[in-house]
C-alpha cells in the first residue's frame, strides 16, 4: 500500500480524550439551565391613563380624541412585551421588519383605500407615570407630531413591566410603553 493510502491511527490518549468529551459534554448540556424569557406583565391602568392624557391634551388644542382601538392595543402590547423579553428598544422588530409591517398584522390595510400608522416608544423605571411619558413625547418633535397629528384617528397603548429586563435595559427593572396610531378609510 502506498504511504499516502495508509490508515492513520490517532494516539490512544487522543481517542480517550475524545471519548471523555463525548460523554461529559452532553451531560453538562443536559443539566445546564435553559434561558427563561423575562417575566413580563401588562399594566392596563397606565395604558388607560396615557390614552386619557393624550385625548385631554388633544381636546385642549381643538383636536379630535383618539378612538381606542383593540387592534392597535394588541399590536402595542405585543411590541412592548417583545422588547421587554428580548432586550431591545426599537420600532423595527428583532428580525428587521419595519414597524408598519408589524402593525399591519393587527390593524389590517386590506379593504381600505387609505391606511396609515405611526408609533411612539418610551421606557423608564417601573414607576413611570403617564405624565412623564407625555412630557418626553411632547419634548421630542417627531413624537409630538404623532400626538397632535390630524391624520391619525385610532390609537392603542401597550405597557410591559419587567423586573429584570435583558439586553439594552441592563437587567434593570423597566417599564416599556408602545403607542400605535392609525387611520383607515374604505
Amino acid at each position: 500500500m502506498p504511504p499516502d493510502m495508509r490508515a492513520v491511527r490517532p494516539p490512544l490518549c487522543v481517542v480517550t480524550a475524545l471519548l471523555a468529551v463525548a460523554i461529559f459534554v452532553p451531560a453538562v448540556w443536559a443539566e445546564a439551565p435553559k434561558a427563561q424569557p423575562a417575566s413580563v406583565r401588562s399594566v392596563s391602568s397606565l395604558e388607560g391613563d396615557l390614552l386619557a392624557r393624550l385625548n385631554s391634551f388633544r381636546a385642549a388644542r381643538g383636536l379630535r380624541p383618539f378612538r381606542s382601538s383593540p387592534r392597535l392595543h394588541a399590536a402595542a402590547v405585543r411590541h412592548s412585551n417583545e422588547m421587554a423579553q428580548y432586550g431591545y428598544f426599537d420600532h423595527a422588530s428583532p428580525h428587521g421588519a419595519a414597524f408598519w409591517r408589524r402593525i399591519a398584522g393587527f390593524y389590517r390595510p386590506r379593504g381600505y383605500r387609505q391606511w396609515t400608522v405611526g408609533e411612539n416608544l418610551e421606557y423608564g423605571q417601573p414607576g413611570l407615570a403617564a405624565i412623564e411619558v407625555m412630557q418626553d413625547w411632547l419634548a421630542s418633535p417627531p413624537h409630538r407630531a404623532n400626538v397632535v397629528s390630524t391624520r391619525f384617528r385610532d390609537a392603542g397603548v401597550g405597557v410591559a413591566i419587567v423586573p429584570s429586563a435583558p439586553g439594552v435595559f441592563g437587567g434593570m427593572p423597566t417599564t416599556i410603553v408602545t403607542l400605535d396610531f392609525g387611520f383607515r378609510r374604505r
